[in-house]
């Protein structure tokens, strides 16, 4: 009966060991929400890099727009530019000829 273990030491290792185990599962708990949290964060990364992807496929295909709106336009002011010095020119030769005349 020697080899025997008190009862109240066996208890009293018992509840270190279920503190142990009870720490164990506290730090196993406390991975799993770390996890998680970054398992939510890499997915709202993930939703704000296609937004922002999305965006950018909207600013070139605005930028697109843009560029053949400003061709149109330097064609138009080009011709503009060249029907303006046509009768500035016109105008000039029929002072020039009415003075000389």
């Amino acid at each position: 009966m020697s080899n025997r273990i008190p009862v109240d030491q066996q208890r009293a290792e018992a509840a270190l060991r279920l503190d142990r185990i009870e720490n164990k599962i506290d730090k196993l708990s406390e991975a799993i929400v770390l996890l998680a949290r970054a398992e939510e964060k890499i997915h709202t990364l993930g939703s704000f890099s296609k937004q922002q992807s999305e965006q950018i496929v909207t600013l070139i295909s605005r930028l697109d727009r843009l560029e053949r709106v400003v061709e149109k336009n330097a064609d138009t002011v080009q011709t503009i530019n060249k029907l303006f010095w046509a009768v500035v020119i016109a105008a000039i030769t029929s002072l020039t000829g009415i003075y000389l005349t």
